[in-house]
């Protein structure tokens, strides 16, 4: 089975991510996708995240509007507990679905860091790292750097789609959210309504 995995914070999740799902999904033939909202980020401020449940709710949410393929929210990172690792969840999931094929699927920011994950050597043999540029621009020097992280770890494979850039970010939401602007083409409706309901990000 081809198995795409998104990770991230998700914070919420918006429609830059349901972008980007869809695509890797038609663009790969993909089978299924486990979105796996992280638990503790050891990049980011734990308090800065909404809590566990709302942020797999929101996933929830957003996974059901995406019919290309099943779509699976996993709390795998979340249930571990403490920091949440790349390499970690991939080998946890290599030992849940022994046969499957893995696609790591992320945007350019992502990519161009990969090499400095924590055990990227472990990364590189259990998956293979699926990129979208920001713009066509930039499709090069993904290009680039993919081939430079190649030379160092000969297990690197890699895939880059040419997805077309949505530009929204969870940043951009949450500051929309404090001052009371318009959410129009950031959010799936079903997530959106959460958020106002419960009056996240509001503080």
């Amino acid at each position: 089975m081809r198995t795409g995995i998104y990770g991230g914070t998700f914070n919420p999740i918006h429609l830059a991510h349901v972008h980007l799902v869809r695509a890797f999904i038609e663009r790969l033939s993909l089978d299924r996708v486990l979105l796996i909202p992280t638990g503790q980020p050891p990049h980011k401020a734990a308090q800065a995240l909404a809590g566990n449940a709302e942020r797999l709710a929101m996933c929830r949410l957003a996974a059901a509007e995406i019919t290309e393929c099943p779509v699976e929210v996993s709390d795998i990172e979340m249930r571990r507990g403490g920091k949440s690792y790349t390499a970690d969840t991939l080998a946890q999931l290599r030992a849940q679905y022994p046969t499957d094929d893995f696609y790591l699927l992320m945007g350019e920011d992502m990519f161009l860091t990969v090499e400095r994950w924590y055990r990227p050597e472990e990364i590189f043999r259990l998956a293979t790292i699926c990129a979208a540029p920001r713009d066509y621009g930039s499709f090069r020097r993904l290009i680039r750097h993919g081939e430079a992280v190649r030379g160092m770890y000969p297990a690197f494979g890699f895939i880059l789609q040419n997805i077309p850039y949505l530009p929204v970010s969870s940043t951009e939401v949450r500051a929309r959210l404090r001052s009371g602007g318009p959410l129009q083409n950031l959010l799936p409706q079903r997530v959106a309504d959460y958020i106002e309901a419960r009056g996240l990000y509001r503080a």
